[in-house]
């Protein structure tokens, strides 16, 4: 996907969307200089260009009974297109984990795993990892504070 090109007006009305998407196009407009109208018109082209991909609410893991976050390492038996697509499929089939990452170095993927308490994270090792053939060896952390959470980016 080529990149479109964007003009400070767009890195603004991106600005207010990540800080809250459901600022309106009348509150955005006043903000960055332009009418409601003009700002709809720069959104519908910003979706339809792949750059806004979702707006979605951010939950609280603690307020969910979410109350553990795991970070773990996986390296998988070996690197063909089939095992990495199968494991990739296995891990967008499955809620408790909340991002992923094919990586370079020592593991192939490092996944971010939200459970409410170790037992279910011991079901989702069982699950997506002893009952996997294709997995060599997992290492997993838990995180202790959540520091920094955010999928906002650094706009230029």
């Amino acid at each position: 996907m080529r990149t479109p090109d964007l003009d400070q007006l767009d890195l603004a009305i991106l600005a207010c969307l990540q800080a809250d998407a459901r600022t309106i196009a009348e509150v955005i407009g006043a903000k960055v200089g332009l009418s409601a109208a003009a700002v709809q018109r720069r959104i519908k082209r910003l979706r339809e260009a792949g750059v806004i991909e979702k707006e979605v609410a951010v939950l609280s893991p603690a307020a969910l009974g979410l109350d553990m976050t795991f970070v773990v390492m996986v390296e998988m038996e070996r690197e063909s297109l089939a095992v990495l697509d199968g494991f990739r499929a296995q891990v967008l089939a499955d809620d408790c984990v909340q991002q992923c990452y094919y990586v370079t170095g020592a593991a192939d993927f490092v996944l971010i795993v939200s459970c409410p308490d170790m037992a279910a994270f011991e079901a989702f090792a069982r699950r997506m990892f002893f009952d996997n053939p294709n997995v060599r060896h997992f290492t997993t952390s838990v995180a202790m504070d959540r520091v920094k959470v955010g999928l906002t980016l650094p706009l230029r």
